[in-house]
């Protein structure tokens, strides 16, 4: 799948993305291949999603043409309501609250009016449609280069992925950042997730228990909530977790030294 000229999905791979971003109410904004909401509606104890995507013939031609990205299963599942218009003003009219929050769409590097879905104000809205004390926010954050690409004055670019994870960390008790590779893309892509530690929790402590968890525990959390199992999901498990959620020392230097923060008034790209 290509929009204006930039891979968006690939068969070879788009289960390595579409799995990292999702693992019970959930909000999805953008996610028009219909593949972030096949993920989530494999989790047995979501009751219901809302996906909110603005282009309306995505969505009717991945479910045409690519069936394996959701199609008519993910469409007809009575949990999912489909709303086709602007996810920014549909999340910030709403009154509803949700456990998790995964934003997939554009970089704001080329999402033009949507770069609002990135900056310091979204997700201090966002944090007040979230149910307490466990709800979560998920958000695709562009390439994430094992060696990030040197940039002008020998600064290694961390692109879009740096201003987000701050602009998270600037609301957020926690942001974790993680990646995976995807061989479409041409790298590695990034992701962060972010949630508030519930009172008397240290966030440090759950930030090093999200990147390490006990051994079997991902794999039994897999086989006990996921519809099918670990046969299920093509890329995700116990091990690729540990893989995700350790970047290399030169993206973690890289993003140490990112201090940009994304808001209205100053949106950095």
């Amino acid at each position: 799948l290509v929009l204006d000229g930039l891979t968006q999905s690939a068969k070879l791979d788009e289960f390595c993305y579409h799995e990292s971003l999702v693992h019970p109410t959930v909000f999805i904004g953008g996610g028009g291949e219909l593949a972030t909401a096949r993920e989530v509606l494999r989790h047995k104890s979501v009751e219901r999603v809302v996906m909110v995507d603005l282009d309306g013939v995505v969505v009717d031609v991945c479910k045409e043409h690519l069936p394996e990205w959701g199609g008519e299963a993910v469409m007809s599942d009575p949990r999912l309501e489909l709303v086709i218009g602007d996810a920014y003003k549909w999340f910030m009219e709403t009154e509803e609250t949700f456990d998790v929050i995964i934003m997939d769409i554009c970089d704001p590097v080329e999402a033009g009016p949507g770069i609002v879905l990135y900056t310091k104000e979204f997700y201090e809205h966002a944090v007040t449609r979230l149910n307490k004390p466990h709800g979560v926010l998920v958000t695709q954050s562009g390439t994430a280069h094992a060696v990030p690409m040197v940039m002008g004055e020998s600064k290694q670019d961390t692109a879009c992925y740096g201003p987000i994870h701050n602009t998270l960390k600037s609301v957020f008790d926690c942001v974790i950042p993680f990646s995976t590779p995807i061989p479409s893309f041409g790298g590695d892509w990034g992701f962060n997730m972010a949630f508030n530690a519930p009172e008397g929790a240290s966030s440090e402590d759950l930030q090093k228990e999200a990147c390490n968890p006990k051994d079997g525990e991902i794999d039994s959390m897999i086989a006990e909530r996921i519809t099918g199992g670990d046969d299920a999901l093509g890329f995700y498990d116990g091990v690729s977790h540990l893989r995700m959620f350790h970047l290399t020392k030169p993206v973690r230097q890289a993003l140490a030294k990112d201090k940009r923060i994304m808001t209205k008034d100053n949106p950095v790209f």
